[in-house]
């Protein structure tokens, strides 16, 4: 008889419910998964951890950026009372020597019946996250951000051709601070910024402008480019900082209404944004300088389109 399946041993296997079924001519395969994963998603992954650490460390970020801030030292603490800071509370360090600030902070807090606590040394030391704050702090709210319709409008109001800072990929807070001053000192109307991977109004921000974010509006936009086209549509030239550009500081007319859009010293312009500006100028520097800071290079030109309005109304 052909075949051994009479062999002696030879045995056919079944499964327990009896013949398995045949697959009527059908080729099985074996049944995938999906796609493997991103790392970022995989519980088990050093991905994914960091990914929840950063999450959990700008969600911490966020609710301090919203909760109440404290503004230390006594020049600028002294200067957001005279710019009528909004303030609900002033802090003094026991034993805090007296000097012609701390009274007018204390006199200007009194009255304007901004309530004064006096606190040992190392607990405003704790307060404050250093020991810098000479003796003093201010506690204020969380910053009423403007919109650059609102910028518009209150350039529109003034009558002034509009001087506006847009600021991209600037995430020190000095540096913003730095800024708004530089925007008031020189007749600016206003800072956008951002609300994502941007510097925000905190304390650090208040203590570097001096006040002078009280008296200057700073708007915050979910997109920079949507804000530059809307300010390119209201009348604006978007000329964007940055080495290497079409025009330099020394020919550009800042005299019609103009955005000034800054960049960071390591990043420059991000991509987007550059090409959505009218022109890219540059600032003339001696060839051993690369570069300026963001604050720097926006109060140099600032302080020359200023100069050119000046000249442009005698």
């Amino acid at each position: 008889m052909t075949g051994n399946s009479q062999r002696r041993g030879a045995v056919r296997k079944t499964s327990k419910k009896g013949s398995a079924g045949g697959t009527g001519g059908h080729k099985r395969g074996l049944q995938g998964k999906g796609p493997t994963p991103k790392a970022e998603e995989r519980t088990y992954h050093q991905a994914y951890k960091r990914k929840q650490k950063q999450e959990r460390r700008d969600q911490g970020r966020h609710q301090k950026e919203e909760g109440p801030e404290l503004v230390v030292g006594r020049n600028p603490v002294v200067e957001c009372l005279r710019a009528k800071v909004p303030a609900a509370q002033m802090f003094v360090a026991l034993g805090t020597d007296n000097d012609d600030r701390l009274e007018e902070a204390v006199r200007v807090a009194n009255s304007r019946g901004i309530s004064i606590t006096e606190v040992p040394r190392h607990e405003l030391d704790r307060m404050t996250g250093s020991s810098l704050h000479q003796g003093i702090g201010l506690q204020i709210p969380p910053y009423e951000y403007a919109t650059v319709r609102d910028l518009v409008d209150r350039v529109t109001a003034s009558g002034e051709p509009g001087l506006i800072v847009c600021l991209d990929n600037i995430t020190d807070p000095r540096n913003l601070g730095a800024v708004v001053r530089s925007v008031a000192a020189f007749g600016g109307h206003g800072v956008v910024i951002p609300e994502r991977r941007s510097a925000s109004v905190t304390a650090v921000t208040w203590r570097t402008s001096a006040g002078t974010a009280a008296r200057l509006p700073v708007a915050r936009e979910t997109n920079m480019v949507r804000s530059l086209k809307e300010l390119q549509k209201a009348g604006y030239q978007v000329v964007g900082l940055d080495a290497g550009g079409d025009h330099t500081l020394d020919t550009y007319d800042g005299t019609t209404p103009t955005v000034i859009v800054v960049g960071s010293e390591g990043k420059g312009l991000s991509r987007l944004v550059r090409e959505t500006c009218d022109t890219i100028m540059s600032i003339p520097m001696s060839s051993e300088v690369e570069s300026l800071n963001a604050s720097v290079a926006a109060g140099v030109t600032l302080a020359e389109f200023a100069r050119q309005r000046r000249a442009a109304t005698k």
